[in-house]
């Protein structure tokens, strides 16, 4: 406990008092006692993630998280370790990520028992949504209601107040006017809408309610715990109110409890910068995250098969140095929310990230924006799913195949625990009529299904579903039969020609992997090192060192 006291110290001071700190320790030792379940202690090669709804998948008369426990089981369960189910609270806008209440299942989905059935076949990984909460939660009505429990709850700002300096998400206000039962007029900070009210951390029995929800999560049996939106829980006026020092220090508390109650329990914070500010939530290797989501992979991955140049995403990639063995990657390429722009700046120049958007525009992606402190919009996001995104309107669904399992090839072959959205998986298309009918731009990647259309989708061998499906569940199963895929093990990336890269694995046992990428439109003739090799995709052993590598191919090469 002494680590987590003097966090709470250099964060609070004398204002978490004596009751504060006792309540505290009391609610932290009481779940300790409760947990049973040992969790896994750090990472290795099996490791893959599952990324999807709790309300995916429907069936008449049923709650959503039974539906998904068939689906799980019969297409799902043997090829991912973990299942991250995203927001499955009560909530009122943003798919899940305004929640009404931290504590509860949403009913559309079920209850607690439903999550604990579903947590005996994998393991789970939980959204703390920590920054905001929904403006329907009873906190916030009670804030509203001039409740005393909820006073300074939320963080109420004279508009006069200069916050030009504030970092912006969203082309959207940063205060949101509301009127309390005594009739005075409320400036709230709102960092992503009107109907998500972030919390006032500077309050002690704000951070006490928090931790009561994560501890929560705990003895649901969350292994995995994402903290969303996370750089923007301090705000310190006239600074920027991004990573700011207490924000970092709230997430080594965090970090600090979870080891204290649960050990082997995993901190992945969510931010969607630039790389350097990203990465700097895994501190010293030791005392903050143990993965961050590696937010520059997705839009590398997809400027280099765009522009059929490889150079860029080789380059970036040559840094990606650990913190420590205590630390790691979380990989991806797509997710609920789109593909963000802010992790290529300072990497691509911004001329051709507007002509990446402009490229993805033209082909059907939609595109969310944010003001910058100088008073002009910028690019923030492209929508779209990962499928259409890599390829134009009018290709085959051949080629479509190719660039799509290229990347998650990429995906795979990267340091780090990979982790693949259910649309992914599926072979999801642009979801138009979604955006349609609720009014938002990143629907177009948050399709639901009956289950009997996944039956249908991924039944028939004539669907481009079922040959995604088969040739990625493949890849991800050949993955987790190699140690050269260890998170941990030595990662070398190099541009072999304009548009070849050559990534090599090496396990601590020694067993080393050659990943072969080609992503232009001629074939590519290169001399491997003396060996023998074998080809884990085709199956095949190699009679020659000389290897031809053709149009879209992906070669993963095991030295014998």
């Amino acid at each position: 406990m002494k680590k987590i006291t003097d966090l709470l110290t250099r964060i609070y001071g004398d204002a978490f008092n004596k009751g504060h700190l006792l309540t505290l320790q009391n609610n932290i030792e009481r779940c300790r006692r409760e947990i049973s379940r040992a969790r896994k202690p750090g990472w290795d090669e099996n490791d893959v993630v599952l990324i999807a709804y709790a309300d995916q998948f429907s069936h008449p008369d049923e709650v959503r998280l039974k539906t998904f426990e068939r689906v799980w089981a019969r297409w799902l369960n043997t090829h991912f370790s973990h299942l991250h189910l995203l927001p499955f609270y009560p909530w009122s806008s943003d798919d899940g990520f305004s929640v009404i209440d931290y504590h509860r299942v949403d009913p559309v989905a079920g209850d607690w028992a439903d999550i604990s059935r579903l947590n005996k076949s994998t393991r789970l990984m939980f959204d703390y949504v920590c920054n905001h909460i929904s403006a329907r939660s009873d906190w916030f009505t009670g804030y509203l209601a001039c409740d005393a429990r909820f006073d300074n709850f939320f963080i109420d700002v004279d508009p006069a107040i200069d916050l030009s300096a504030v970092t912006r998400p969203r082309a959207l206000p940063l205060l949101s006017p509301f009127t309390d039962a005594k009739g005075r007029q409320r400036h709230l900070w709102t960092t992503f809408s009107d109907d998500q009210i972030d919390l006032n951390y500077e309050n002690p029995q704000v951070l006490l309610a928090m931790v009561d929800v994560l501890l929560h999560y705990l003895r649901e049996g969350a292994e995995y715990v994402r903290l969303d939106a996370v750089g923007y829980m301090w705000k310190t006026p006239g600074t920027r109110c991004i990573h700011l020092e207490k924000t970092h220090l709230l997430v080594k508390l965090f970090r600090a409890i979870v080891d204290h109650v649960a050990p082997g329990t995993l901190i992945i914070t969510e931010t969607n910068v630039p790389h350097q500010d990203n990465i700097s939530y895994l501190g010293n290797g030791h005392d903050e995250a143990h993965m961050v989501y590696q937010f520059t992979l997705p839009p590398l991955v997809l400027h280099a098969i765009h522009t059929g140049t490889v150079e860029t995403l080789c380059d970036w990639a040559q840094t990606l140095q650990p913190v420590s063995s205590h630390t790691t990657w979380f990989n991806f390429l797509a997710s609920h929310d789109g593909i963000g722009l802010n992790p290529l700046r300072g990497i691509l120049p911004e001329e051709d990230i507007l002509a990446l958007v402009e490229a993805l525009q033209q082909q059907g992606a939609l595109v969310n924006w944010k003001n910058n402190p100088d008073g002009s919009r910028s690019p923030y996001e492209i929508n779209v799913t990962y499928m259409d995104a890599l390829s134009a309107r009018d290709s085959s669904n051949k080629q479509r195949l190719e660039r799509f399992i290229m990347a998650h090839a990429l995906l795979l072959s990267f340091p780090g625990v990979p982790a693949i959205y259910i649309q992914s998986v599926l072979g999801a298309r642009n979801d138009y009529d979604g955006v349609q009918r609720l009014g938002y731009n990143r629907a177009i990647n948050r399709r639901k299904y009956a289950e009997k259309e996944i039956t249908a989708m991924l039944g028939s061998s004539d669907t481009l579903n079922y040959q995604v499906y088969q040739q990625l569940t493949r890849l991800i199963a050949l993955r987790r039969a190699n140690p050269a895929f260890h998170p941990d093990s030595a990662f070398t990336i190099e541009a072999v020609g304009a548009s070849v890269i050559a990534i090599t694995r090496k396990a601590n046992n020694g067993e080393t992997v050659i990943a072969l990428f080609n992503l232009g439109e001629t074939p590519h003739y290169l001399e491997l090192p003396p060996g023998n090799y074998y080809e884990l995709i085709t199956a095949t052993t190699l009679i020659t060192p000389e290897v031809i590598i053709k149009p879209w191919q992906v070669m993963w090469l095991r030295q014998q």
